[in-house]
């Protein structure tokens, strides 16, 4: 199978089984897949969330989903529990189509290693 083949129906059986669990079958966003990766990072699934955590949450689950690529390094839990990293290498300037073919297999790779996806 080619490899963007695989990419596509990886993402796609990501996005449904998210979207299956957290949005009743509605389609999740790009965005909203990210920010449940934040939330599942951070570890307090319960918790409701302030506009400015929710931005923050969509950080480090950036963060965590480019480590495996070397632009980020996990350092340390803060006081609070929050996971900070610290950048390795800065991102190559992309256009927005590689921007999200890049989140998607960053995406697809997190869930084959939560073992989430096949």
């Amino acid at each position: 199978m080619a490899r963007d083949e695989q990419l596509k129906q990886r993402w796609e059986a990501v996005v449904a089984f998210l979207s299956n669990r957290f949005a009743d079958g509605d389609s999740l966003d790009l965005d909203a897949i990210i920010y449940l990766v934040g939330v599942q990072e951070l570890g307090q699934l319960h918790k409701k969330f302030k506009k400015d955590e929710k931005v923050n949450l969509m950080h480090i689950a950036i963060c965590r989903l480019l480590e495996p690529f070397g632009y980020y390094e996990f350092e340390y839990f803060d006081s609070a529990g929050w996971p900070h990293y610290k950048i390795l290498e800065q991102l190559p300037p992309l256009k927005p189509g590689e921007q999200t073919l890049l989140m998607k297999e960053a995406i697809v790779l997190y869930f084959l290693e939560k073992e989430v996806i096949q």
